[in-house]
Formats: structure tokens, sequence, C-alpha cells
């Protein structure tokens, strides 16, 4: 009889073979009398790149915009061209191993548990109940638009007895069908995926330090008792350093937002030890179940994770070749006009493209009017910026990120001084943080027009074609037209950078100065040209925020009068941001904290009080989640894309910046549990920080040269998945949930799909700008 220990189990590098059968993944105990079995089925073997070497009867198929094209031999399709050439075929994924029969994984009879030392179990006992939950556990792209995938199951054993602390157990499958699995219940040091917590840890002054304790069996949660105690313990050693209660943080009929949703689907209860400060390593152990993951208490905790996720932005950097000594991650270097890469103008505007504003509504699938508006006209000096996820755009919306990294910089200057990201720009006597955001901002300084004028970014014809890394690019490659939005928002961000480097170099400061000024300047004359009539209200903003940010770097009243004649706030009742109407969240801060003569004490009131009222909401829906996440708009803002991936604390931070006042340091850090792996699938929502991470993401480069994604991508997240039945990925693998993908809590339906844009990719300044943010204030909080 095959008998696995679990402790080689869990630590063993996996072989598997083209025809491997199911194997256990691991094994832990939920509930006194509940054990969770996982169960891997399948892996998939990425598809690799090979040169085209013609053979007879070979059909080339249309590919997207005249490029690419899929490769059909001996009547079917095997892989798609690449490159500029086309002389590479990318070839389509497999999907190896056997599938579990989940019919017989069902089944009572298909498992027996016995024990040597507990005599309750001296006999095979089968458990009373079986249920199981499913998910793919990755993606293979095995045909065109057809795709398979590995399981992950999860089979969730009721038994008819506690099992006992200190016990030897055996877990034997019918007919020899996986491995036994032996094991020891020990609740002290043996983790269980019911308990919830950060994979970043505490600062020892962390006002509130928790874990969660819930689990979805797939047909219902479990209930706990509350008042059952736990216990916190050194890491190493088993010391007891504090003790608690479970206590219940979100019942499952509980609505937790105004919509009168629970998105759990469970019981969530909170185990609360903040009054714990001493430094270590920990776990929280709840006595005959299990332990959590371990977890530190550092005054480094903040800052490691926030190094981690700035460095992400450097991996986001086009047109450089990414490796050691600056990261682990390769990459050759792409998009730059030495290499061949040309890019034409094209009449669009960004604020009149899809992948903008579409401020005349004429774009019908983002790509339309730029491929339209094409010239040949070629743009110098196109290159740089940052990729956006799974594609190769770089878009003047990214230096919304640049913004808040800069904020950091001019808030916390000894921070950033110490927060070394190991650039090629390090040593050059500027702070690194100062370094990545010009990095970004001189993308679009660099094709300034003489005019001052400002194009929204670069992009390709279409979304990337398949199988193609940046470096192969093969589609045609446009430099979008200035436009007002455009360069008052790069206005804004250069007069700040401007701003930050007259204290560090106030040479390269005159640049940036100049650089603003040059661009302010001429969407003012379209400003005035318009009337300002007939643009979208995010050129109002951007046109308000940037006179703001001019008026602090020169004094100059007549930008401060823009500003006033342009804000919300001289209504004390307004608020931050209203959909479709107004978004001036970051001027409120920049007046509320500005210190410049001249300026109106009644607008500077009404902007700290908008402030406090926005974090007052966040921390209201911070408080009535059972995992604790917020919300950054307002409270009507849906669970959609982006929301459960990063902590929505930026008010929240913000009004502990202007007040000081613990209660929104508490809500912030309660808010930042979520995404850093209090969650239910305790998994860390930003690559490389903690102990498991997405493994996924939609970073084409690593997909293409099978690599692990880099470092410091924060992904989207769990959405609401209600009407989830019809998207494109879900519904052609639905075969392999249980149950169906639109049953599953939010709070758990993270499906590691790497074509999943809704959950598994990012963007540059929705994601990876505001959780780099967070995390930066809350290692640089006094």
């Amino acid at each position: 009889m095959r008998t696995l220990c679990l402790a080689v189990l869990l630590c063993a590098p996996c072989v598997v073979r083209a025809d491997d059968p199911p194997r256990v993944a691991g094994l832990c105990v939920v509930a006194p009398a509940i054990v969770a079995v996982s169960i891997d089925a399948g892996r998939v073997e990425l598809g690799d790149q090979v040169p085209y070497v013609p053979q007879q009867g070979d059909r080339k198929l249309a590919g997207q915009g005249g490029k690419g094209g899929w490769l059909q031999r001996g009547g079917k399709t095997i892989g798609g061209f690449v490159g500029p050439k086309g002389d590479v075929v990318q070839l389509f994924d497999r999907l190896l191993g056997e599938p579990l029969d989940t019919n017989w994984a069902d089944q009572r009879a298909s498992y027996a548990l016995s024990s040597t030392d507990d005599p309750t179990y001296r006999e095979p006992v089968q458990p009373l109940k079986v249920t199981r939950k499913s998910k793919p556990s990755g993606l293979a792209r095995t045909a065109g638009w057809e795709f398979k995938a590995p399981v992950r199951h999860v089979l969730y054993l009721t038994l008819p007895q506690p099992l006992q602390t200190g016990k030897h157990y055996s877990l034997r499958f019918a007919g020899d069908r996986l491995p036994a699995v032996e094991f020891t219940h020990d609740p002290a040091t043996r983790t269980t995926e019911a308990l919830h917590v950060t994979q970043i840890g505490f600062r020892p002054d962390d006002p509130v330090k928790l874990a969660f304790l819930s689990c979805w069996t797939g047909a219902g949660g479990l209930e706990y008792q509350v008042g059952t105690p736990f216990r916190v313990v050194e890491d190493a050693g088993g010391a007891v350093v504090a003790q608690g209660q479970v206590a219940l943080s979100r019942a499952a009929e509980e609505p937790e937002d105004v919509y009168r949703r629970n998105y759990n689907g469970v019981n969530v209860y909170v185990l609360d030890f903040s009054q714990l400060t001493r430094a270590g390593r920990y776990r929280v152990v709840l006595e005959g179940i299990g332990c959590s993951e371990p977890f530190e208490i550092g005054a480094e905790v903040w800052r490691k994770a926030f190094l981690v996720s700035a460095r992400g932005f450097y991996h986001q950097r086009s047109g450089i070749a990414l490796g050691p000594p600056y990261s682990d991650y390769r990459r050759p270097r792409c998009f730059r006009p030495e290499d061949g890469m040309t890019v034409y103008a094209s009449t669009c505007s960004l604020m009149d493209s899809g992948n903008g504003l579409n401020a005349k509504g004429t774009d019908r699938n983002n790509f339309g009017n730029l491929v339209a508006g094409k010239t040949d006209e070629i743009v110098p000096n196109a290159w740089g910026g940052y990729f956006d996820a799974g594609d190769w755009d770089r878009r003047i919306q990214h230096l919304e990120a640049t913004r808040l990294l800069l904020e950091l910089v001019d808030e916390f200057p000894q921070f950033a001084a110490s927060a070394g990201l190991n650039l090629p720009e390090s040593g050059s006597g500027l702070p690194d943080l100062v370094s990545e955001s010009l990095w970004n901002l001189d993308c679009y300084r660099r094709m300034q027009r003489a005019d001052g004028s400002i194009r929204g970014g670069i992009e390709s014809s279409e979304h990337p074609v398949f199988g193609e890394a940046s470096w192969q690019e093969s589609l045609t490659v446009m430099a979008y037209a200035p436009d007002p939005w455009s360069s008052y928002l790069y206005a804004g961000v250069a007069a700040r950078a401007a701003w930050v480097l007259n204290r560090l170099n106030p040479d390269l400061s005159q640049t940036y100065r100049a650089s603003a000024l040059r661009a302010m300047e001429w969407a003012e004359k379209q400003w005035v040209a318009s009337g300002g009539q007939g643009l979208p209200f995010q050129v109002r903003d951007e046109r308000n925020l940037a006179a703001l940010e001019l008026f602090r770097l020169t004094g100059e009243s007549r930008w401060h009068a823009v500003f006033l004649e342009q804000t919300v706030f001289t209504d004390p009742s307004a608020v931050l941001c209203i959909w479709k109407k107004h978004d001036q969240r970051d001027a409120a801060f920049l007046y509320a904290t500005l210190q410049r003569e001249r300026m109106d004490e009644k607008v500077r009131a009404n902007c700290r009080a908008a402030i406090l009222r926005a974090a007052d909401v966040s921390a209201q829906v911070s408080a009535t989640s059972g995992f604790g996440w917020s919300k950054t708009l307002d409270q009507w803002q849906p669970v959609s894309w982006g929301l459960l991936g990063f902590p929505q604390a930026v008010p929240l931070v913000r009004a502990h910046r202007l007040t000081g006042d613990p209660k929104y340091l508490t809500a912030a850090v309660r808010a930042a549990q979520y995404a850093a792996g209090a969650n239910p699938m305790n998994l860390c929502m930003t690559t490389g920080v903690g102990l498991h991470w997405p493994q996924n993401p939609l970073v084409v480069d690593a997909r293409v040269s099978h690599s692990a994604s880099p470092p410091g991508i924060t992904v989207f997240g769990p959405k609401d998945t209600r009407g989830t039945e019809n998207q494109f990925l879900l519904k052609p693998l639905r075969a392999t949930f249980q149950p169906p993908p639109e049953e599953w809590p939010t709070t758990e339906a993270y499906f590691d799909l790497y074509l999943y844009p809704e959950i598994n990719e990012f963007t540059v300044n929705s994601t990876m700008g505001p959780n780099a943010y967070v995390w930066g204030y809350l290692a640089a909080r006094p």
C-alpha cells in the first residue's frame, strides 16, 4: 500500500509525468471533526516558441490586424506566428495528467481514517459526509480559443468524533487510488486553511492586529463557537505571548455594504491580539483545529512589503532590458528606436480614444480611432514609460501612480532617502523613488512638442498578438495626438516633480518646471478656445489640480485663481468624488496641506472636511465587512475590478496625516489585511510578498519566456461573482468548478487564470500605485 508522510509530501518537489494521476497536495484540520484534503489533478505544459520550418500542406490562417495568424498543419491548428517577420511559431499549451474521478471522490466509501493511538479510530472509519469545492489552478490555451485547466479539489470529510491532539492518524483512499497520508494532529504546529492572517505582518505600534477564521466547504460554511479561546505563540518554541477569544466579525446573513450583500457566504470570525507589541515571529493557534501561517511583528514589516511593491514599477519599464544585477526577472530590451521600433503619429488623441476618455463617443473598440488616424509621421524619442499589464501601451493615466509616489517623497523625505530599490539610477544622488518617478514622467516629456503640448502615450494597433512578447512586437505602434487632458495631467505631475526636486537638485527642478509650464500654457489656450465647453469633466479636474500644483511651485496668483475657479470645494458640502461628475481627491489633499500666502481658508476647511467625511465612510465600510476591506470612492462603489486586490485606504491614511486621529490609522491597517493575505485563500494579492501570491498574473512576457512573474505586481483580485455565467474564459471551464463560479463567495473567488483580466490583470495606476502608496504610508508614518 502506498503511504506518504505529510511532512515529506508538502516539502518535496513534484515531478509529474504526462500520465500522472491526481496527487494529494495537503491535508489540514478545519474543525475538530472535519479534515480538508487538497488534491491536484493535471498540470500545464506551456507551449514553446520554435522557428517556423514550412511543411507541405501548411496553411496560414488570418490573424488580428493583418499580423500574426494561425498555423494549420495536418488539418489541425498547432500555434500562431509571432514576431515582425512571422518566422517563429508559438505552439499551444498542453494539459497533462489525469483528472480526478469526482464521482469517486464525492463518496464516503472512498475514505477511511484510522489511528494507532486514538481508540475512536482504532478500526478504519468512513466519514459521515463529504463535500467538495473545485476550481482551476492554472490555464492551458490548447487552441485558438480553446482552454483547459488543471484543477485543485478540496474535499471536506466530516468525521464521527473529533481528532485528539498528539495522536497519529492515517487517511487511506479506497482502491489505493492515492497514497495514504500519515499525520499527527498537532494544532500548535499544523496550519489550517481556516485561519487567515496577514503575510506582511504588523508593526509593533499598529493599533490593530487581527486574524480571521472562516471556512466555506463548497456546500455551505462552517460555524465556530464564539468565545473559543485562542493563543498567539512564538513560531520557534511555541511559548504563549498573547491569548484571547474568538468573536464574530460578520454573520453569513448580515449585509456588508449598502447593497445589502454579504460577500463571504459564511460566518467570519475575528481573533484580536492587538495588545501584542513585542517583536517576533508568531502563529495564531486555535485549540483542536490548527494554527495560522507564521507572521512577523517588527518595525520593518511594512517597509519590506513597500519596497517589493515599489520595485514592481521597475519590472513594468518599457525600453530597457531587465535582469541582474537589478532583478532576477529577465527580459530583453524592447520598444527602443535603435532596435528598429518605429512609432508613428496618429491624429487621434487619447482623449478621443476608448483607451482614454472617448470624449466624442465615436470609438467602438478602443483602437479604431487610433488606427484610422495613423499618419506616416515618425515620432522621435517615443520610448520608455511603463507597460500596462497584458498590453504594451504607455498611457498618461500611469502618471497617477507617479503622482502618489512623489507625494510619499514629499511627505516623508527621510523615508524616501532610505528606500533603496536597486535601480540602474541608484547612486545618482536622487532618492530611488524619485528616479523611478522620473522614468515614467520622462516618457511623456521626451515626446513633448515644440508648442508645449503633450501626447497621451504610445499604443499598438491592437491587443498583443497571441504568444508575442514585447520584444517581438509585430503590430503597428503609434503615439496619440496631444490633447488638453493629457497636457493638464502631465503639467500637474511635472510640477509636482519640480517641487520635490527643488530641494534635491535645483537645476533638474528647473527642467521639469519649464516643461510643466509649457504644457499648461498650451492646454490653457485650448481651454480658452473651447470656452471650457464640450470637454469631459476629467479635463476640468486635471486643470484644477495642475493649476494648484503650479501655484504651489511658483506662488503665482493666476494659478490659484484657476484652481478656485474650478474647485468644487467652495461648497462646504462638496464630496471628493461623484461618479461621472468630478474627481478632485488629490486636489483636496494638496490644498488642505498646502502652506502658501493668500490661501482661501474656507476652501481649505472644506477640503479637509471632505477628506474626513470620505475617510469616515471608508472606516464604516471596513467595520461592517467581515474581512475588513473597505471602499475608496463612496459607499456605493461596487465590489468589482480591483476593489479587493489592494487596500482601499488612501482617504484613511490622508485623514490620519491631517489629524493624527488613531481611528483613521486603525481603519487603514484593518483595511489592508484582506489583500495582504488575511482572506479565505490565504493569498497575498501582490507577487513576491509573503508566502503565497498569484502564480499566473497577466504578464505576457513572463508567460512567453516560461518564467515566474516578477515581484511587485498587484492584481485586481476577486470581484463580485454574479453575472459570470457567460464570461469568455469561465464558460469553457465550467466543468472544472464545483459549485459553478457564480455560486462562489466573492471573497473566495480568486481564480488563478492567466487570461482572466477582471481578476488576474492589473494596471500601473489603478492597483500598483495605490497599493504602494498605502503600504508606503504605513511604513513611513512616525
